[in-house]
């Protein structure tokens, strides 16, 4: 396909290249791709809004901000929070021009951090994701990222919650703050996916919640409301507030909730952490004999089938049968 004049051009290099289609405009080169396609791609954001660099001269500050309006918005909105905020560990290489930042001076800003393993590894997917930014402006020819490493994630210690506990928050369900949990153990949402959840997220009459905030394949993903715990729902929705689940007629802060959620664990003499609600409605689902792919879009996960993934479309039917699988 011939490109208008003026657009610019890709050429394929020879040899056995990672990158070898090579983009320009004008005489210069804007970067290197995998493919035609992703060279499109770039030279179509180039011509959209140029980008003016000086390989030899760029700071680590200004591939960042170049990075954030470049890149950044493709990102879900907790990921980008996350590479921001690990770029506060990094600022003591703000000024230095970012071809001259070796891999010892970045894994200094992992383990100089000071932080837990999930602060180390959101400063080392920055890093990741700066030095794949340079690399496709021709800024670096090496990712020294690939050489970084953190510390690892502790051992899960994630217990669900038993048939005799699901039936315990059944006797209960009457007291303060019990429904929510409850609602939780049906839907498998995360807590603040619950918390954010609308009024017009619920559809009674389809029977279905829509909601999600983490992932690419997480948002807003479509829940059938489990018969046991519509009642709870309406009940909720009935309040008039903001949002389903509100405290005074106001949103509920994630932190405002957790307070609830211990005085309940404590009276009911239970252990748990909101997170296990989730990791029960997936692990019931799973006893139970859901269907894999349902699971995962339940869940908001990529299948890691690829044929499921890909070819396996399930309707709102046969989600809906996948939660009633849950009898407790």
């Amino acid at each position: 396909m011939k490109l208008p004049n003026n657009y610019g051009s890709i050429s394929k290099l020879s040899g056995n290249r990672r990158r070898p289609y090579v983009v320009r405009k004008e005489g210069r080169i804007i970067g290197y791709t995998a493919s035609r396609e992703e060279g499109l791609a770039l030279l179509a954001q180039y011509n959209t809004n140029p980008w003016d660099v000086d390989r030899a001269k760029i700071t680590l500050g200004g591939l960042f901000d170049l990075w954030k309006e470049k890149k950044a918005p493709k990102l879900g909105k907790a990921n980008q929070d996350s590479l921001r905020a690990a770029f506060k560990h990094c600022s003591a290489l703000w000024n230095r021009p970012y071809k001259e930042i070796k891999a010892f001076e970045m894994q200094d800003t992992i383990d100089g951090c000071g932080r837990s393993y999930a602060t180390q590894g959101a400063i080392k997917n920055l890093w990741t994701h700066l030095d794949k930014f340079a690399l496709e402006l021709d800024i670096i020819t090496r990712c020294y990222s690939d050489l970084l490493t953190s510390t690892a994630a502790p051992p899960t210690s994630r217990t669900v919650f038993t048939p005799g506990e699901v039936q315990t928050l059944w006797e209960h369900a009457g007291e303060p703050w019990v429904d929510t949990v409850l609602i939780f153990v049906y839907s498998g949402w995360r807590i603040s996916e619950l918390l954010a959840l609308t009024p017009e997220d619920v559809d009674l009459e389809a029977g279905t919640m829509k909601g999600g905030t983490k992932t690419a394949a997480g948002k807003n993903r479509v829940i059938p409301i489990h018969s046991k715990i519509r009642p709870l729902v309406e009940v909720r929705l009935a309040e008039g507030g903001p949002r389903l689940i509100c405290y005074e007629g106001k949103p509920v802060p994630v932190t405002t909730y957790r307070l609830f959620w211990r005085d309940i664990m404590k009276r009911l003499k239970m252990s748990h952490v909101p997170h296990e609600c989730r990791h029960t409605f997936e692990t019931r689902l799973d006893s139970a004999g859901g269907n894999r792919r349902c699971i995962d879009l339940l869940m908001g996960h990529v299948s890691k089938d690829t044929g499921n993934r890909v070819y396996n479309h399930k309707t709102l039917a046969e989600l809906q049968a996948t939660v009633e699988l849950l009898t407790i």
